[in-house]
């Protein structure tokens, strides 16, 4: 099973500030087809990344951003319109996974923004970290979201942090089907606060999580700090998955 592969470009949140045309050309020529990009840029306005990202032939596919809600509603639209974003992603803190009043609260403005979103013809998906799979109430907060969003919202599973938090990815992703789309593909010990390593360097069993994820049509390389240097993980980690014939690239 191979899949279409992108970087989230968070990963490489701090070469970009340092300099945003050079690191997003790396990228390029390591063989990354597309990314994942956040609302706020580094290194860069949103036209200029518009035209580099246009330039060097990468598809951006999905995007890490608030909620179309309230104040943000209009920026992030226009954000996702500007880029050709299929699907705007976002994630929740570990206040709002405390209790199920909270969880509920949190659904209702989930399902508030769907609305929005797919009126716009756009997908809206949920990033998980490790919290959501702490019990509430003898339930995990993950399955209690689950229940409460709209059938409609989709989520891109960070397989390491599902695993971080004591669940097993591939029986997730396998649950999940055509639900988890898009998976976050890093690695390392699989605890909290570590830094991570290049993907297959690790603890992570990709050849058991991707082929389990049947409804997957994108892999997102995304390391949120490394033990080496960041670009060099970035290219290793795409070896890995391309030579292990997990993912494709350009």
């Amino acid at each position: 099973m191979s899949l279409p592969i992108a970087l989230q470009t968070y990963t490489v949140r701090e070469q970009m500030a340092r300099g945003f045309e050079r690191t997003i050309t790396r990228v390029a020529e390591v063989g990354y087809p597309a990314l994942e990009i956040t609302f706020e840029i580094p290194g860069a306005s949103m036209s200029q990344a518009e035209k580099l990202f246009g330039e060097l032939g990468f598809q951006v596919p999905a995007a890490h951003a608030p909620l179309p809600l309230g104040d943000k509603r209009s920026a992030v639209l226009d954000f996702a319109e500007m880029f050709s974003v299929q699907s705007i992603v976002f994630s929740a803190s570990p206040k709002e996974f405390e209790s199920l009043d909270s969880i509920r609260q949190l659904c209702g403005r989930i399902n508030d923004a769907y609305a929005i979103a797919a009126d716009r013809g756009l997908t809206l998906g949920y990033h998980n970290h490790w919290w959501e799979f702490a019990p509430v109430q003898d339930r995990l907060g993950f399955d209690v979201m689950l229940e409460l969003v709209d059938p409609g919202v989709v989520f891109e599973v960070d397989t390491y942090w599902v695993q971080t938090g004591g669940q097993d990815a591939a029986a997730l992703v396998k649950r999940l089907g055509t639900r988890a789309p898009l998976l976050h593909i890093k690695d390392g010990p699989a605890t909290q606060d570590a830094p991570m390593v290049a993907v297959g360097q690790g603890v992570m069993d990709f050849h058991t999580i991707i082929p389990a994820a049947s409804g997957a049509q994108l892999l997102i390389v995304e390391l949120d700090r490394c033990a080496t240097d960041m670009l060099q993980a970035v290219e290793e980690s795409y070896r890995y998955l391309v030579g292990e014939g997990l993912a494709h690239g350009r």
